[in-house]
C-alpha cells in the first residue's frame, strides 16, 4: 500500500466533505484560509472543557530538547506539544476540544501503565488506547433500536449495513470521529482506509439535543466506561469500520456496487 502523505499546505477542499460536517458546526474548519496557530484552540477548549486537567497548547519548539515521552510532558506540565502546519496535530487539538475529560483520562492510563511497565514494553491496554486515540469512531446507537448494529459490522455486513440501512444513520446509530489520525487520512481518502468502532448505547433523545451537548454526553459515557467499566483493556471491543462506507462520508457509497 502506498504510504500515506498528506497535504503540505492548507487545503481548505479537503475538509469540507461529511466526514468533518461536525468540525464545520462546531470550529468552522473550512472557513479557515491558513493554517491556525497553536494557541487557536484554547478558547475553544475553554469552552467544551469539562475536567480538572488544564490543558494548553504550546508550539512544539517549546519542549524542543525535552526527554520526556509525549506523553509524560502533557501529563507534568498541561502542555500538549503542537507542531505548525500539521494536518495530525490540528485534528488532535479539535479531539481534545471534543472530548477533554477522556483525552485527560488515557494520558494519565499511559502514565500508568509507563509507571507499571516503562517505555519499552507495551502492554495491551496501552495499545488498545492508542489505537483507538489514532483510529477510533464512536458509533452511538439508540438504546431503543431493535437493529442489531455492532452484529452487523462485527460480521463485516457491510452492503446491509452502509446501504440497506442507510436510511438508520442519524437515527438509530450516529459516527463521531475520536481518532485524529482518521481524519487527518480522510483529508486524501482511499478505497480500504478503516478505523476501529466503540459502540455507546444513548438514549434516544440524544439525537434531538444539540451537537455541543451530544460531544458533551459522549465525553462522559466513554471516560465512565474507560475509568469505571475497564473498556479498552484491550481491543477485543473494537470493530474494524471502512470511514468510506459511513452513509454522508463520501458520496459514492449512494451506489450499492461501491
Amino acid at each position: 500500500m502506498k504510504r500515506f502523505i498528506p497535504h503540505e499546505k492548507w487545503h481548505a477542499q479537503s475538509v469540507t466533505s461529511g466526514a468533518f460536517a461536525h468540525l464545520n458546526t462546531l470550529f468552522g474548519l473550512s472557513r479557515l484560509t491558513d493554517w491556525p496557530d497553536y494557541d487557536w484552540f484554547t478558547p475553544f477548549l475553554d469552552a467544551h472543557t469539562g475536567s480538572d486537567k488544564k490543558v494548553t497548547f504550546v508550539a512544539d519548539s517549546v519542549c524542543e530538547g525535552d526527554e520526556r515521552y509525549y506523553e509524560q510532558i502533557i501529563y507534568e506540565t498541561g502542555q500538549v506539544p503542537t507542531r505548525e502546519k500539521s494536518w495530525h496535530d490540528l485534528f488532535g487539538g479539535f479531539i481534545w476540544c471534543l472530548f477533554p475529560k477522556t483525552k485527560a483520562l488515557i494520558n494519565q492510563r499511559h502514565i500508568e501503565e509507563i509507571n507499571r511497565h516503562g517505555l519499552q514494553k507495551r502492554s495491551k491496554h496501552r495499545n488498545a488506547l492508542t489505537l483507538f486515540d489514532e483510529c477510533g469512531v464512536i458509533l452511538a446507537v439508540n438504546e431503543q433500536s431493535d437493529e442489531c448494529w455492532p452484529e452487523l459490522l462485527r460480521d463485516h455486513q457491510w452492503k446491509h449495513a452502509f446501504f440497506v440501512k442507510r436510511q438508520q444513520w442519524g437515527e438509530t446509530i450516529k459516527p463521531f470521529m475520536f481518532g485524529h489520525a482518521n481524519y487527518e487520512m480522510m483529508t486524501k481518502p482511499y478505497i480500504g482506509l478503516t478505523g476501529k468502532a466503540l459502540f455507546i448505547k444513548v438514549p434516544a433523545e440524544i439525537f434531538c439535543k444539540d451537537l455541543r451537548t451530544q460531544y458533551q454526553y459522549l465525553d462522559n459515557k466513554l471516560y465512565e466506561m474507560i475509568n469505571l467499566n475497564n473498556y479498552l483493556r484491550d481491543n477485543r471491543q473494537l470493530s474494524p469500520l471502512p470511514l468510506l462506507g459511513v452513509p454522508g462520508w463520501c458520496d459514492d457509497n449512494k451506489n450499492p456496487e461501491y
